[in-house]
């Protein structure tokens, strides 16, 4: 407990004091985007920083003088603001009006990145824009730098109302506030630890602006499931006669095992992320890991030195009419249940399956992309100003291409300049604006605004016909390549290459978990058979997330105003971590039913013995997490209401159509020859124990009951 404390105060303490600052910076390292972005950096320093936009609509035209001069004096507000190097103001011969002049925009940049720039320097713009709205002029500030600072961190709404599921899931599960708290506490201590290591990391790591959210969903969700799983068997222990000492141990040899196990699989699910070889991927598998691993290191320690200190006071504090007793578990409703599923497996196997790939089956029709601010609420002051950029000058105005390119000789822009004339005339390009040069004249920026949104699938097509066809065409014998880059491109690049890399991720998870449940189980079938449903009830998930986000069922009820692509990064991040979450129950289910199996050597009574222990606690369980994950879709950010969601739907399916339906209806139709091993491969793979010795702990209960007897 003690060393608890100190390592929660002293991590939390440093991270105050030294803790760095989260990344916004996408980078696709070997993509064509990458390679413009990094012509950028090299040859313009002085656009090697973010930008904003001013965008403002007025009631009469721009060209006011009323109107002009309140907007000058803002530009010369925001001109004198830290970081800010320059304002290119729409009455500077920009072109930047739309036809009828009434809307207009202007471009901050800034010398810094979004994500170096200090929180008061946005504050500050924002209440600059809001003091020159009214009078017949609306102003609103966009682009990424401002969509990024108007995302909730870590501990809002959506965390809190997570939180408060959990506690009222606790008390129907536990019926006891000593109880209840021991979970929470846990979670709530290893959540504090590893995201206060995570911000130290940052120091030395640029990880994701991501990241914290998903290390508090996962570490939240799973802190407070593994608490459970120990503090369900350490009840039971109580409940059948043994004192509290004995119990813990027992609870750790069984359910302690069962938490390292599954912990460490959705660890290695997560570090498959890391064969995709894309940083921003990178950076959120080590969040998400190091919360799993903060849960863990919590579970496995302060969970027993907790329970040593309550001892048979676990159950103080009842509530009444919830209390019960964990030991008869074949009068529940689940024994019951296990039998009739066992008595006509055919039938609900078929049934079950048939949920899920029906659930399955929009994934099919799944986009990969990049959801612009014209998905965020109209609450935001960037999703205005993109409301205002596309009425004003089209929706691809949002989203621009930049052409980077390197001159042969300084100045020798003749073959830019044709190529800018001619890019004006191709299908899908709306505008082509001036090319920059930069000071030393030996590269070229050159802008290129769609016609469509940066989420619309034609300027995905736009993008890759100019690189295959018009700029090689323009460009042949000239010695002049032209990258196309720009943030809309590089979402594009990113979808491609995780695309790409998906089947060798897939296949790495796979193969690991499948050598790891063998091991476990003794059994070639079982791994088999877990790994098959796993991907349905992951399949599913994505069923669901397409049908809301992108086809817009239900999404109103989920928050989103507009419909868009899935994010690129989504569909990989979800399946390491639902994989890794999904082995939770199959690892403590099938430990279970094992531990009865060696115990009785009766397949039919272990699989109905091992559902009606663990039913209860594995859907309180899945509760707790589908409160925690459910509840992000309450968060204003669409990536994370989507991921949120998938991993609620996911959690959802796999405790109740999977676990208590057709686990025990596969495992009936399969019987004796779900624990088959050929003996060659019994001598090849190491043995890891998961389930107790029958002989230890489980005399250890027999004893007890006589003693009661």
């Amino acid at each position: 407990m003690l060393a608890w404390l100190v390592l929660v105060v002293g991590t939390v303490g440093a991270a105050r004091v030294g803790g760095g600052e989260t990344s916004t910076v996408f980078e696709v390292p070997g993509t064509e985007s990458q390679r413009a972005f990094d012509l950028l950096d090299e040859r313009f320093p002085e656009r090697s920083g973010d930008t904003a936009d001013i965008v403002f609509r007025a009631e009469r035209r721009i060209d006011d003088l009323e109107v002009r001069g309140r907007l000058e004096r803002l530009f010369d507000d925001v001109r004198a603001v830290d970081h800010v190097v320059e304002v290119a103001s729409p009455y500077a011969g920009t072109p930047t009006v739309s036809p009828d002049r009434t809307i207009a925009f202007a471009t901050i940049q800034f010398d810094q990145r979004g994500t170096e720039l200090p929180d008061a320097l946005i504050d500050e713009l924002l209440a600059l824009a809001r003091d020159a709205n009214g009078a017949g002029v609306q102003v609103e500030l966009g682009g990424r730098v401002i969509q990024f600072s108007e995302i909730e961190g870590p501990g809002g709404r959506s965390e809190r109302v997570g939180f408060v599921v959990a506690v009222v899931v606790l008390l129907l599960s536990f019926g006891s506030l000593v109880a209840v708290g021991l979970p929470m506490a846990t979670a709530a201590s290893a959540l504090a630890a590893g995201l206060s290591l995570l911000a130290l990391l940052a120091n030395a790591v640029d990880l994701s602006d991501f990241g914290p959210r998903l290390a508090t969903l996962i570490g939240l969700g799973v802190g407070i499931d593994y608490a459970l799983l120990i503090v369900t068997r350490y009840r039971q222990g109580l409940h059948a006669g043994l004192d509290p000492e004995q119990a813990i141990a027992v609870a750790m040899d069984t359910a302690g095992r069962a938490v390292l196990f599954a912990g460490i699989t959705v660890i290695i699910s997560l570090s498959g992320m890391f064969v995709m070889g894309v940083p921003l991927v990178q950076a959120m598998a080590i969040g998400a890991a190091l919360a799993i691993a903060a849960v863990l290191a919590a579970t496995l320690t302060l969970v027993p030195a907790v329970l040593g200190f309550a001892g048979r006071a676990i159950d103080r504090w009842r509530i009444p009419g919830l209390h019960r007793d964990e030991t008869q578990h074949r009068r529940s409703g689940w024994f019951a249940w296990s039998r009739l599923v066992q008595r006509h497996p055919w039938p609900f196997a078929i049934a079950g399956a048939a949920v899920l790939v029906t659930l399955a089956l929009p994934v099919l029709s799944m986009r990969l992309g990049s959801a612009d601010a014209g998905s965020d609420p109209t609450s935001k002051t960037s999703r205005r100003a993109y409301d205002l950029l596309a009425e004003g000058f089209g929706p691809g105005f949002n989203g621009p291409l930049l052409l980077a390119a390197e001159l042969p000789e300084p100045g020798s822009v003749a073959v830019l300049e044709r190529v800018a004339s001619a890019l004006g005339d191709v299908e899908g390009v709306a505008f082509v604006a001036p090319m920059q040069l930069n000071d030393a004249r030996d590269a070229t920026v050159l802008p290129v605004y769609p016609t469509t949104s940066p989420q619309d699938p034609a300027t995905l097509q736009l993008t890759h016909r100019l690189r295959d066809e018009v700029l090689p065409e323009l460009t042949a014998g000239t010695g002049v390549e032209i990258d196309v880059g720009g943030i809309t491109a590089l979402f594009s690049d990113l979808g491609e290459v995780l695309e790409d890399r998906l089947p060798l991720f897939v296949a790495v998870v796979l193969g690991l978990s499948f050598l790891l449940l063998l091991a476990v189980f003794r059994s070639i079938v079982i791994p088999i058979k877990a790994v098959i449903m796993n991907l349905l009830s992951i399949g599913a998930a994505y069923g669901v997330i397409v049908a809301v986000f992108q086809w817009g069922w239900a999404k109103d009820l989920v928050g989103i105003d507009a419909t868009g692509p899935i994010q690129s990064f989504i569909p990989m991040l979800l399946f390491a971590v639902l994989f890794g979450l999904s082995m939770d129950y199959e690892v403590f289910l099938l430990s279970r039913i094992r531990e009865e199996y060696l115990r009785t050597g009766d397949n039919a009574l272990a699989v109905a013995d091992g559902l009606a222990a663990t039913a209860r606690v594995i859907t309180a369980a899945a509760a707790i997490m589908v409160a925690v994950f459910g509840a992000a879709v309450l968060a204003e950010d669409r990536t994370t209401k989507l991921f949120g969601l998938g991993l609620a739907a996911a959690i959802l399916i796999d405790a109740t159509v999977v676990r208590t339906l057709l686990v025990p209806a596969t495992m009936e139709l399969l019987g004796e020859a779900n624990w088959w091993l050929p003996r060659w491969i019994d001598r090849l793979v190491p043995r890891i124990s998961v389930e107790r010795d029958p002989t230890g702990g489980e005399m250890l209960e027999r004893d007890a009951a006589l003693k009661v007897g």
